[in-house]
């Protein structure tokens, strides 16, 4: 099977940064677009991020111009650059692959979660 970890989540003060990471492992055989969604409490899980094979990018409009994220095709890995973080970024962060191992057709894979809590 296909495995995301991730990596690089923690507490920050309002304001700081963060380098959130994420590496496939497993069976893969392609992997098409990755990206980062978020969950905070009470609400609903939300696209923060993602970016294609082709290095094509979406940004959602809450961290257009604070987040960048950009991805490494041959380590298939992907970078999630967090600057000027606020206390409503506080969220667990899921990265998410599409993509297909050598026994199944295209999915979205998941990874776990890392909780980036911004303190005020």
């Amino acid at each position: 099977q296909v495995q995301l970890v991730e990596s690089g989540g923690g507490l920050v003060q309002a304001g700081g940064s963060l380098r959130l990471s994420c590496a496939a492992s497993g069976s893969i055989f392609s992997i098409n677009a990755m990206g980062w969604y978020r969950q905070a409490p009470g609400k609903q899980r939300e696209l923060v991020a993602r970016i294609t094979s082709g290095g094509s990018t979406t940004i959602a409009d809450s961290v257009k111009g604070r987040f960048t994220i950009s991805r490494d095709n041959a380590k298939n890995t992907v970078y999630l650059e967090m600057n000027s973080l606020k206390p409503e970024d506080t969220a667990v962060y899921y990265c998410a692959a599409d993509g297909r191992d050598y026994s199944g057709p295209v999915v979205r894979f998941w990874a776990k979660g890392t909780l980036v809590t911004v303190s005020s």
